[in-house]
């Protein structure tokens, strides 16, 4: 009688808790004080695929709102302030470069901070090999 297989191909675990999802907790830390949540094989690749093209396009959106904040020829600038301009509101430059610098900076912590929390998740097999040492090999 064998285990039941996970979709990545590797034989399920009875010994570590899953929740209803099926992704298998770890409530440890590692000696770096690192959690990792390891998930089934499709849901790591969503994730990884995902939080990076997210944080890839919040630091890129970041560095164009930095763009328009510091250079006043600006096309991002020029379009808020004609949008403003339409609306009726006239800001000070001063006030604009900093809203948009702050706006910017923000994006690029929000794509940082999208990107770490996506490389705290991993599959069966991969990184700690401490903790992934009691499945079987099937090299041979």
């Amino acid at each position: 009688m064998t285990a039941p297989s996970d979709d990545d191909g590797t034989h399920g675990s009875a010994e570590r808790p899953h929740n209803e999802n099926g992704t298998e907790t770890v409530s440890g830390t590692d000696a770096d004080g690192r959690r990792d949540v390891v998930v089934p094989m499709r849901l790591y690749k969503t994730v990884t695929v995902f939080s990076t093209l997210i944080a890839i396009v919040g630091v890129v959106v970041g560095f164009v709102l930095l763009d328009a904040a510091t250079i006043r020829l600006s096309l991002l600038r020029r379009l808020v302030i004609g949008v403003l301009g339409v609306v009726g509101i006239d800001p000070p430059s001063t006030l604009l470069s900093a809203v948009l610098a702050v706006a910017g900076l923000a994006a690029i912590a929000f794509g940082g901070g999208v990107y770490v929390l996506g490389t705290r998740f991993r599959a069966r097999g991969m990184g700690n090999p401490q903790e992934d040492a009691d499945e079987s090999s099937d090299n041979g």
